[in-house]
């Protein structure tokens, strides 16, 4: 049962609704237009099932495992798929915790998870965008510049204090396996743990303008850097609040709006901060760059080895890709976790 209830004339195409009024006089016509309400940009979903624990789970606080991703209308679509997996494939789905940040008071957004996940355990936390407008620096991509894309520099100071770890995850992943194996990622004395990719050139993450300057170039002294994506991390909360890595991140945004030593978002100063000084985690928990590049969003293939986690990184979405009906073979992975009621299902029903 979808969480929506509309009156038929909702699911006509040309959804939106408007007022003429006409007046009629000697010298004018005067027309009044009611736009489309906001909510109706919201997708409508399918309720999804319930799902329980094994027998050998716990319910104490002690057994939570805390996932935090963004939440948008924009990629609603992609975060209800996410959770979907994330659930399907637990082992113990009633300890999830769920941490939504979001940058607006969106009640149509919190009816629709309720809807779709009656039994979710979720908390929704606002991220003030102001904290970065004048820190963000326009990048190759305009999704990457949205204030929305830099909270998890500061998830440690909107989540509650007693959370200790939480793994953080954007919104275009589906995982494959039981998120408790993520969770259970020994951190040792790191603040940070992911995936590494040591063969990725890390110099073509930064403009000439960085490795140019003697000081800047110094940056990496003594660790060895390694591209990781910040789309699936897990983070010992209580070391980045001591270490205070929020500020230190965004140390190298300000150098950032000076210098212009990087391309992309919020990525390249997560790298300056961390990169060489992290715990790697296996590879299967991050199959990225399924999207394609930043620019075009080329189809690419699945890299071999064992998959835990599908990762659409990059500017193609497979929501998008399958309603042009252009998608590439890896989006069918996606398709059987979308949550998605489409109006043509809509009549069907």
């Amino acid at each position: 049962m979808a969480f929506w209830s509309f009156p038929p004339s909702f699911h006509l195409p040309g959804l939106l609704l408007f007022l003429i009024t006409i007046t009629t006089a000697t010298t004018s016509i005067h027309v009044d237009v009611i736009l489309k309400p906001t909510f109706l940009h919201v997708p409508v979903f399918r309720e999804a099932p319930a799902f329980r624990n094994g027998k050998d789970c716990g319910l104490s606080p002690a057994d939570r495992i805390h996932v935090a991703m963004t939440l948008d209308a924009n990629y609603l679509r992609g975060t209800m798929a996410a959770v979907l997996s994330i659930l399907q494939h637990s082992t113990c789905p009633e300890d999830v915790m769920f941490h939504f940040l979001c940058v607006r008071h969106e009640p149509v957004v919190f009816s629709s998870i309720k809807s779709t996940f009656p039994y979710l355990n979720f908390k929704l936390y606002k991220f003030d965008a102001h904290r970065v407008r004048g820190l963000i620096s326009k990048s190759i991509r305009q999704a990457l510049d949205q204030p929305l894309n830099y909270a998890r520099i500061y998830l440690p100071d909107l989540i509650p204090m007693d959370v200790k770890r939480v793994i953080y995850l954007d919104s275009d992943i589906v995982i494959v396996d039981d998120i408790a194996k993520l969770w259970r990622v020994d951190l040792g004395d790191k603040v940070l743990a992911a995936p590494e990719y040591c063969q990725a050139n890390f110099t073509t993450y930064f403009t000439d303008t960085f490795w140019n300057d003697p000081e800047l170039s110094r940056t990496f002294q003594g660790r060895k850097p390694c591209y990781f994506n910040t789309g699936v991390m897990v983070v010992d909360v209580d070391k980045w609040r001591c270490g205070n890595y929020s500020q230190k991140v965004e140390d190298w945004m300000v150098i950032q709006k000076q210098k212009r030593i990087y391309h992309l978002g919020s990525l390249p100063p997560f790298l300056l901060t961390l990169a060489g000084n992290i715990m790697p985690v296996d590879h299967r928990w991050n199959q990225h760059g399924l999207g394609g590049d930043n620019l075009e969003g080329k189809c690419r293939s699945l890299h071999p080895g064992p998959i835990s986690l599908l990762h659409w990184s990059g500017k193609g979405k497979p929501w998008l890709r399958l309603d042009s009906r252009k998608p590439c073979t890896v989006d069918h992975l996606w398709a059987p976790y979308d949550l998605y009621r489409s109006p043509r299902h809509s009549f069907e029903e």
